[in-house]
C-alpha cells in the first residue's frame, strides 16, 4: 500500500511538471509578429475597414446599371358609377346598362438607364476606388505599429527577464555573503556593523528582484494578451534567432511608408471630389422603358403597352448653389495637400531620430560590454584586497553593486539594439518585409 502510494504521488509530480512545462512558451520575434498581425483585434479592426471599403465600392459601380422596377395594384371597387364615352357613343336604340365596376388590376414595369450625368457617375467610382486602395495602405501601416507594439513588448519583457536572472544570481552571493560575515561576526573576525551592512544589501537585492519579477508578470501578460495566448502563458524569448533575424535583414535602409502611401490616395479621392461637385452644373439624360397592363372590369383593358423614350433633367437652381460645393471639394484637397506635406516632414524626422538612436544603442552596446570587463576586474581586485585586509566591507559592496549594475546594463543594451533596429526599420516603412511575416 505504501507502494502505491508512492507511485501515485510520482504520477502527480509528473503531470503537474508536465503542465508546468506547457505553460512555457518559447517564441521568436518574427512569430510573435507574425501572430499579432494576424490575429489580434487591432489587426481584425483594420481587415474590417479594408472590407467595408470594398463593399462601398461595390455598391457605387452598381450604380451603372439600369434601374428596373416592377410593381401591381388590385383594387376592389364598391358601388362604382361610371359614365363612359363607349356608352354614349352606342347607336343602339335600347337604352344602355349600367356598368357594373367592381375591380381594377394594373401592373407594370419601368427601366431606366442613366447615359450622361455630367460624369458625376465615373468620378464617383474612381472617388471609390481611391478611398479602397487609400484603406488598404492603411491596414498595412496598421499591421506595422501593430508589429512595433509588439517589438517594445518583446523588448521590455526581454530587459526585465535578464534583470530577475541577474539579480537571482547576485541575491545568491549575497546569500552566501551574510551567512559568511555571520560565521566570521560569530567568530569575532568582523565587527557586527560589516554585517549589517551584508544583510542590508541582501535586502535591497530582494526587494529589487521582487520589483523585476512583478514587472516581468506585468511585461509577460501585456504580450499574450495581444497575441491572444492563454493567460497561463509564460513566454521564453528566443534572443539568439531575433539576431539571426537581424543579421538576414541586413542594415535598414530607406524605404516608403503605407501611411504616406494612404493619405495621397485619400487626396486623389478628394480631388475626384471636386469633379464631382462640378457635375451638377449639367443636365441628366438617360433611356427610359417600360410595359403596362390595365384592366379596370368591364370598361376597358389594355396589354401590350410598351414604352420608350429619353428623360432629360436639370436643376437650375444649381447655377446658383453649387458654387460653394465646389469651393467646399477643393478645399478639402488643399487640406489632404497640407496633411501630406505635413506627414512627409514628420516620416523625415522620425527617420532621422531613429537612425541616431540606433547608431547611439550600437555604441552603447559597447561601451557596455567594456564596463562589464572593468567592473567584474575591480570587483576581483577588491575582493583580494578585502581577503587581505586591505579594504573595507563598504568597498566590497559597492564593487559588487557595480558589477551587478554593469551586467544588467549590458543585458538591456542588447535588448535595446534590437529595439531602436526595428523602431528604424518602422520608420523607413519595412518593418512587417523585414522580418518576411506571412499576413493573412
Amino acid at each position: 500500500m505504501k507502494i502505491n502510494k508512492i507511485l501515485l504521488v510520482a504520477i502527480l509530480l509528473l503531470a503537474f511538471g508536465k503542465n508546468q512545462a506547457q505553460e512555457k512558451k518559447l517564441l521568436t520575434l518574427k512569430e510573435a509578429v507574425e501572430m499579432a498581425v494576424n490575429t489580434s483585434d487591432a489587426a481584425s479592426l483594420a481587415r474590417a475597414k479594408v472590407a467595408t471599403s470594398k463593399l462601398e465600392l461595390d455598391v457605387t459601380k452598381n450604380n451603372r446599371y439600369p434601374s428596373i422596377k416592377a410593381s401591381g395594384q388590385y383594387m376592389r371597387l364598391s358601388s362604382a358609377k361610371v359614365d363612359s364615352n363607349i356608352q354614349s357613343n352606342n347607336s343602339s336604340s335600347e337604352p344602355a346598362k349600367p356598368l357594373k365596376v367592381d375591380q381594377l388590376m394594373l401592373g407594370q414595369v419601368n427601366a431606366s438607364m442613366p447615359v450622361f450625368n455630367g460624369f458625376k457617375l465615373t468620378n464617383s467610382i474612381k472617388e471609390s476606388e481611391s478611398l479602397y486602395k487609400s484603406e488598404t495602405f492603411s491596414e498595412k501601416h496598421s499591421k506595422e505599429q501593430i508589429g512595433l507594439e509588439v517589438v517594445e513588448m518583446f523588448a521590455n519583457l526581454y530587459k526585465t527577464q535578464q534583470t530577475v536572472d541577474l539579480i537571482e544570481d547576485n541575491l545568491k552571493s549575497a546569500d552566501q555573503r551574510v551567512k559568511d560575515f555571520t560565521a566570521m561576526e560569530e567568530n569575532g573576525l568582523i565587527a557586527r556593523n560589516d554585517l549589517l551592512k551584508a544583510q542590508l544589501q541582501q535586502s535591497n537585492v530582494q526587494l529589487s528582484l521582487d520589483n523585476a519579477k512583478k514587472n516581468t508578470a506585468i511585461a509577460n501578460y501585456r504580450l499574450i494578451t495581444l497575441l491572444k495566448l492563454p493567460e497561463n502563458t509564460q513566454v521564453e524569448i528566443d534572443i539568439e534567432a531575433v539576431k539571426r533575424d537581424m543579421a538576414d535583414a541586413g542594415n535598414p535602409g530607406s524605404g516608403e511608408r503605407n501611411d504616406l502611401k494612404s493619405l495621397e490616395l485619400k487626396k486623389q479621392a478628394a480631388e475626384s471630389g471636386i469633379k464631382i461637385a462640378k457635375a451638377n452644373y449639367y443636365p441628366s439624360l438617360s433611356l427610359t422603358g417600360g410595359y403596362i397592363a390595365f384592366d379596370l372590369n368591364n370598361v376597358l383593358t389594355v396589354t401590350n403597352a410598351m414604352n420608350v423614350g429619353v428623360g432629360l433633367s436639370y436643376d437650375l437652381s444649381s447655377i446658383f448653389k453649387n458654387g460653394k460645393n465646389v469651393k467646399l471639394a477643393q478645399s478639402r484637397v488643399k487640406q489632404t495637400e497640407i496633411a501630406v506635406s505635413q506627414l512627409n516632414d514628420q516620416i523625415k524626422e522620425e527617420v532621422f531620430e531613429a537612425t541616431e538612436n540606433y547608431n547611439l544603442s550600437l555604441k552603447q552596446s559597447k561601451v557596455y560590454e567594456k564596463a562589464v570587463e572593468q567592473s567584474t576586474e575591480n570587483y576581483r581586485i577588491v575582493k583580494d584586497k578585502y581577503d587581505n585586509s586591505l579594504s573595507d566591507t563598504n568597498d566590497l559592496l559597492e564593487a559588487d553593486f557595480q558589477q551587478l549594475q554593469s551586467k544588467i546594463n549590458q543585458a538591456l543594451s542588447k535588448a535595446d539594439v534590437a529595439q531602436k533596429y526595428y523602431e528604424l526599420q518602422f520608420a523607413s516603412g519595412k518593418l512587417t518585409t523585414s522580418l518576411n511575416i506571412n499576413q493573412k
